[in-house]
């Protein structure tokens, strides 16, 4: 026992230690993309804050990155992570202006959410997680347990249990919204054409600007069938950015 104790205690510090590193390693490039924003060395300042995103994934560092991608002249690149970090944090107001004032200084057109899209941006998308599974699994507990303990089963249980299983089912529109939003990308390459069929040869339709949202519906090979503002058609996918990764 004290043997298994012991491996779990240096398992543990060895875990914390390669934390502190990792946040350590962030920290500094971080400080450094600070240091490059204010001597005025903007893509200096884009490419330490890309570098403190390597090591931990912050609401703060995305919208620093967006001021330096936008002072870079890196429109659409400034709207991608301004996304992401009110993806992240919803309650950033900061990246919310920021958006703001890029909308009204270039007329790109945001993301148009359906109602369960909006629901999923009330709370960080992780918080929908945490919420949904531990009230499935509370009411799966209180169901349970009792019986197979055979404890006494008490009113406050059935009642508690219920009030868990409702706030799971009502995470399951956001967690819809979750997942078709994870297809909203933003245009991040210059003279990126909307085209009739997914070649290169194929007619332009209308030329979109750096920041424009789209919706993908579908993909074909390297060519993504999106909708947007001006229509539905097919983008090269190298000339997307999506919100979420893929």
């Amino acid at each position: 026992m004290k043997t298994h104790l012991r491996n779990f205690l240096v398992l543990l510090l060895a875990l914390m230690a390669s934390g502190q590193i990792s946040f350590g390693a962030g920290e500094t490039h971080f400080s450094a993309g600070l240091a490059a924003y204010e001597a005025g060395q903007f893509e200096q300042s884009a490419q330490a804050f890309r570098d403190s995103l390597t090591n931990q994934t912050a609401a703060g560092t995305l919208r620093n990155l967006g001021l330096a991608e936008w002072r870079s002249g890196h429109a659409g690149a400034a709207v991608l992570v301004w996304e992401q970090a009110a993806w992240l944090n919803p309650f950033d107001h900061a990246a919310r202006s920021n958006l703001a004032y890029v909308v009204e200084m270039t007329q790109i057109n945001l993301p148009d959410l359906s109602w369960f899209e909006e629901t999923s941006t009330w709370l960080p998308a992780n918080s929908w997680t945490w919420i949904a599974g531990g009230s499935l699994w509370l009411a799966v507990a209180l169901v349970t347990l009792p019986g197979f303990f055979r404890w006494r089963k008490a009113g406050w249980h059935q009642t508690v249990a219920a009030l868990a299983l409702g706030v799971f089912l009502l995470c399951l529109a956001p967690f819809v919204g979750l997942v078709t939003r994870s297809n909203l990308a933003i245009v991040t390459a210059k003279d990126t054409a909307l085209r009739l069929t997914p070649t290169q040869a194929a007619e332009e339709m209308v030329s979109l600007p750096l920041g424009e949202a789209v919706r993908q519906l579908r993909q074909h090979g390297d060519y993504c069938f999106v909708h947007t503002q001006n229509g539905d058609g097919w983008i090269d996918r190298r000339q997307l950015s999506f919100l979420c990764p893929r």
